[in-house]
């Protein structure tokens, strides 16, 4: 256990007197060290980013291909995707924050009980060697000696060829079941609710994006258990911190939905419906390739209700399901706002979201880090870990949006044509760049800070945090989208990022909660 504390053991002037606003800069010149704690980190982060980012790029993907078509079905499919995203959203997030964590803490707690087992069989063992070493060095004649070395060779060879035991994660079958039963729900509930959903959003019944949005959601919606399952099942994988397999699985889903799209949309000409369809196929691909290797490490059909975590998982996922709804509404208000002012501003606020949120979620890499190793540190009661971790990576993410935001003010504004020809909708890509580019440090520390919160199971904290923050951001929106068009539209989406970062820093700044240990 030693070297679990190389790069969090150190004293920083900031350990006294005890302040909890010194997790924000601790240890600030080694945000980049690969020490043991970075190692970690980058061993979890590095793919969890690189698959948090496969979905948004896949349909940046449909994007490009769709608006080679026409600025009509651009914008159409433009709300279709958001309109899809976000419902997802609201059962994806609490499902996988949740599993990720409870997972993530039985697989610590299970960890140590294995290593008190093991070392009171290997105190037996040495006993037991130690009475057949003795009567070994005493035999009663050759004979016996030979048969007890036969016994002793066959024992070591009936050892090294027992089976792996597969692991006894409750939590992980309950994750599969709820992922199950949530995906058939969207399904039916957007498949049968499409068109006035599609009118919510602020496509009319006798707009031409209507009939190729409709199309596409109802085509897409036909995936949504498999993006459930496979969610879910990413969010075991997390928990073992082991990010690299959902990874190879997401990338094989996604690199089949690239070479599917322009074939079902340009050579068979199907359009959206084509785009749609390579969508959905990649998504049971990649489905079917993480089942497949999760079984092969955990029991899943440990089914016994007295094992599994489904009251846990539905008092917790209460809560992460208000704070998703309050999300939810204020991206999908946002479109919508977009969508009324005509499919040249939805068009190109289509673009601008697609980019904002692909190049955002590279922090939420970090956000699963984090979330993972302080699950885990809290299970142990392991507070210097916890503090160390939750330090690293909100410098981490901080340092990556900076990054970020240089990229995209200097690549966004010549990358905006591999999207659309269309000089309109150009423009208002341009006016939206600033916003895109500027706010990535912020939006990069809203992401982490949500992981670390969710790390340290404060799913109260969280919820009723967020729902302040919505109807604060709800109001700018509709305010400043009425006064300013689509530029006021990236005001409020810019207020909004800054109070989810603003409340994940004062839990952690004034020691509360689970992180009361700061003052100690």
């Amino acid at each position: 256990m030693m070297s679990e504390d190389v790069g969090y053991n150190k004293e920083t002037p900031c350990d006294s007197p005890r302040n909890p606003l010194c997790i924000f800069l601790s240890d600030f010149r080694s945000v980049l060290k690969f020490d043991e704690l970075g190692l970690g980190i980058a061993r979890i982060a590095l793919p969890a980013a690189l698959a948090l980012t496969a979905d948004p790029i896949a349909s940046l993907v449909d994007t490009a291909f769709i608006g080679q078509i026409g600025p009509v079905e651009l914008a159409a499919v433009g709300v279709s995707i958001a309109l899809f995203n976000q419902v997802s959203r609201i059962a994806i997030f609490p499902l996988v924050s949740i599993t990720t964590s409870f997972v993530a803490e039985e697989d610590a707690c299970s960890s140590q009980e294995n290593t008190v087992q093991d070392h009171k069989e290997c105190i037996e063992t040495g006993i037991n060697n130690t009475k057949e070493e003795t009567q070994e060095l005493i035999p009663e004649n050759n004979k016996d000696s030979i048969s007890d070395e036969s016994k002793i060779s066959s024992s070591i060879f009936s050892v090294s060829k027992s089976p792996v035991k597969k692991r006894n994660i409750p939590s992980a079958s309950s994750a599969l079941i709820i992922g199950v039963i949530l995906g058939l729900l969207q399904a039916a509930f957007l498949i049968s609710t499409a068109k006035p959903l599609l009118s919510f959003m602020g496509i009319k019944h006798d707009s031409p994006m209507l009939g190729p949005a409709q199309r596409y959601l109802s085509l897409r919606s036909l995936g949504a258990p498999a993006v459930l399952l496979s969610l879910a099942t990413q969010g075991v994988f997390r928990g073992f911190k082991d990010t690299t397999t959902p990874l190879y699985a997401t990338v094989i889903g996604d690199a089949t939905n690239i070479i599917l799209d322009p074939i079902f949309i340009f050579v068979f000409r199907l359009g959206v419906t084509g785009a749609a369809t390579a969508h959905v196929l990649s998504q049971y691909l990649m489905c079917g390739i993480l089942l497949w290797k999760l079984m092969g490490q955990v029991d899943i059909f440990n089914l016994s209700t007295k094992h599994l975590q489904f009251s846990r998982f539905m008092k917790n996922g209460f809560l992460l399901l208000m704070r998703v709804i309050a999300v939810t509404f204020c991206v999908t208000l946002s479109a919508s706002l977009a969508a009324r002012e005509g499919s040249i501003s939805m068009a190109a606020f289509q673009v601008c979201l697609q980019v904002w949120l692909a190049t955002s979620l590279l922090a939420d890499g970090f956000a699963v880090a984090g979330q993972a190793i302080l699950a885990s540190a809290f299970a142990k009661k392991d507070y210097k870990r916890a503090a160390a971790t939750a330090s690293r990576v909100l410098q981490l993410g901080l340092v990556l949006g900076f990054l970020l935001a240089i990229i995209l003010g200097a690549g966004l504004h010549f990358g905006a044509r591999l999207f659309t020809k269309d000089d309109r909708v150009l423009h208002l890509i341009s006016i939206g760049l600033p916003f895109v580019a500027g706010t990535q440090p912020i939006n990069a520390l809203a992401f982490v800070f949500d992981g670390v919160n969710f790390g340290a199971s404060d799913f109260g904290y969280a919820a009723a945090s967020l729902v302040m923050v919505a109807i604060v951001s709800i109001l700018c929106l509709v305010l400043l989208s009425s006064t300013h068009g689509f530029i006021g539209l990236w005001f409020g989406l810019t207020i909004y990022m800054s109070l989810r970062a603003a409340v994940g820093f004062w839990r952690i700044g004034t020691a509360t909660g689970p992180w009361s240990f700061l003052r100690r």
